[in-house]
């Protein structure tokens, strides 16, 4: 997995100026307990499987990130990483869960980099979403890739909690994939009456305007992990039209885990106001680690020079990345806060 550089520069294309929001009042920021921290991992490792191939997480044979839930039950995966993102699905005996897997971006993937590009804003497709009102609006290029997997992880999913007696539901990915958890979050809870879903999500983008954000915290239980200053959280611009959600965690500098109330908080001890333009921050952080946690990678395996594949199956992103090229060739046409 890369650093999801087109992500980054196709959705810069569109940036233009927009005022920084009243900062929130630092006291309403809270510090998580080193428990709480602990009680992710494996979720990110969850996460970070879904960079591996359909047919490792079939058998759960991913290496490293499979090996860090022992105990899972794969019950379907699919995907072809390129126009269908990688996805698992399966139950987790110790979360007593059933676990749905998004793939993020890999940017060597033509079609996966037109779908971070296609960031207008349109309605829900009211036959997946039915009685979603039409003035919650999503960012298109991740609609389409959710629709195309919509009812087959929905069916996986039934079968999951038929098989395992299931009453929780829990969506994760990075980065592209944690839009896609996202989206599927809302799918599955309108789908699965009486099953309580929660997303969990690690650098992930605005996914859609007010009223989503607003019908999202009214629904849904969430999670957004942002690391350090990752840029990838404050786009697409608020400007746009785009709103996060409320849950948003974010890793400091220090290494501490706070929770950030509200949607877009614009203290500085999150990330809107952490990271108010992509030129204070960095692509290397969107990777991780999250609490020793690198997408697709052991920490061990991360050290490694340049871009690696493993057994797993994925090309991987194995190294802090920047190009300062793609900042300069832009700098021109950017303003000085685009969050």
């Amino acid at each position: 997995m890369k650093a999801s550089l087109r992500l980054i520069s196709s959705l810069l294309s569109v940036l233009a100026t927009v005022r920084a929001s009243p900062l929130v009042p630092r006291q309403s920021i809270t510090t998580l307990s080193a428990a709480q921290i602990a009680s992710y991992k494996p979720y990110t490792y969850f996460a970070s499987a879904a960079y591996c191939s359909p047919s490792a997480t079939a058998t759960w044979s991913c290496g490293a990130v499979c090996n860090a839930n022992p105990g899972f039950i794969p019950v379907a995966s699919g995907g072809d990483g390129a126009s269908v993102q990688f996805w698992f699905v399966g139950f987790a005996p110790a979360q007593n869960t059933v676990i749905v897997s998004h793939q993020g971006t890999d940017t060597s993937q033509i079609e996966a980099d037109l779908t971070d590009a296609n960031a207008i804003l349109g309605n829900l497709d009211p036959s997946l979403f039915p009685g979603v009102s039409s003035s919650v609006e999503v960012h298109q290029g991740f609609a389409d890739e959710q629709a195309q997997t919509a009812t087959t992880i929905l069916a996986a999913v039934q079968n999951a909690i038929s098989a395992h007696g299931a009453t929780r539901v829990t969506v994760v990915g990075h980065s592209l994939g944690a839009a896609i958890a996202l989206l599927d979050g809302v799918y599955l809870n309108l789908h699965l009456p009486g099953i309580t879903v929660t997303t969990i999500g690690y650098g992930q983008p605005r996914v859609g305007n007010q009223a989503f954000a607003d019908y999202v915290d009214a629904h849904l239980s969430v999670t957004h992990i942002n690391n350090r200053e990752d840029y990838i959280p404050i786009l697409p611009g608020r400007f746009l039209g785009y709103h996060h959600t409320s849950g948003e965690v974010h890793i400091q500098d220090s290494g501490a885990w706070v929770s950030c109330p509200g949607q877009d908080n614009t203290s500085t001890q999150c990330t809107v106001g952490d990271v108010p333009n992509i030129f204070v921050g960095s692509s290397s952080d969107h990777g991780g680690p999250y609490d020793g946690v690198t997408m697709g990678l052991t920490v061990a395996e991360a050290t490694d020079a340049g871009w690696a594949a493993y057994t797993g199956g994925v090309i991987l992103y194995a190294k802090p990345y920047e190009n300062p090229r793609v900042r300069d060739s832009i700098s021109s046409t950017l303003p000085s806060n685009v969050a």
